[in-house]
C-alpha cells in the first residue's frame, strides 16, 4: 500500500466532483447563452421578439441558473478543498500544468465573481434578484450608477469567462485526440 492518502492515489476525480463540474458546465453554458442574448437585445428588444412573458422568463432563469451556479461553485470548492485533485496518469509537463493551475484557477474565481457581480448590480439597480420566483435580499442599497457599473463587469467577466471556456474546451481536446495521456478520463462523467 502507498504511503499516502487514499485519495491522492486516484487518477480520476471523485463522482461528486465530476457531477459538479459538469452540472456547473451546463449551467453555464445556458447562463451564457441567455446573458449574451439578454445583452444583446435587451429588455425592449426581447420584449417586442418574443413577448414580456418568455422575456421575464428569461431573465427569471438566467438569475436563478447564476444563484445556482454561485451555490454549486461553493460547495466545488469545498469539494477540491477537502477532496483534492487526482495524479495525472501521465505526468505533464510543468509548462501545461502551470497553464492548467491558471487556467482553472482563474475559472473558479470568474465563476463565483460572475454571479455575485450579477446580484449585486441587479439589487442596486433596484430589481429583484429572483430564485425560480422566490425573491432573495438584495444584500446593498439602490444605486443606479453602481448598477451600471456592476452590470458592465458582469458582462466583462462573462466574456473572459468564454475565452477560458475556449482554452478549456481546446485543451482538453488536445490531450484527447493528440497526445492521447488520459487527461480527458479524470473528469469523464462515466
Amino acid at each position: 500500500m502507498p504511503d499516502r492518502p487514499i485519495f491522492l492515489t486516484y487518477t480520476r476525480y471523485r463522482p461528486i466532483q465530476r457531477l459538479l463540474h459538469w452540472l456547473v458546465a451546463l449551467l453555464v453554458l445556458g447562463s451564457l447563452s441567455m446573458g449574451l442574448t439578454i445583452g444583446y437585445l435587451g429588455f425592449e428588444g426581447l420584449e417586442q421578439r418574443f413577448g414580456l412573458n418568455t422575456t421575464n422568463a428569461l431573465y427569471l432563469f438566467h438569475k436563478s441558473f447564476g444563484v445556482l451556479i454561485l451555490g454549486l461553485m461553493v460547495v466545488r470548492l469545498l469539494a477540491r478543498l477537502i477532496l483534492g485533485k487526482p495524479h495525472y496518469a501521465v505526468p505533464l509537463p510543468l509548462p501545461m500544468r502551470i497553464a492548467s493551475e491558471i487556467v482553472h484557477g482563474l475559472m473558479y474565481l470568474l465563476l463565483l465573481a460572475m454571479p455575485i457581480l450579477g446580484w449585486l448590480a441587479t439589487a442596486s439597480g433596484d430589481f429583484p434578484v429572483q430564485f425560480f420566483g422566490t425573491n432573495l435580499p438584495g444584500i446593498i442599497g439602490v444605486d443606479k450608477a453602481l448598477s451600471d457599473t456592476l452590470f458592465q463587469w458582469h458582462a466583462r467577466v462573462a466574456w473572459s469567462l468564454l475565452v477560458l471556456i475556449s482554452i478549456h474546451v481546446i485543451a482538453a481536446l488536445y490531450h484527447a485526440l493528440v497526445r492521447r495521456d488520459g487527461v480527458i478520463q479524470r473528469m469523464r462523467p462515466w
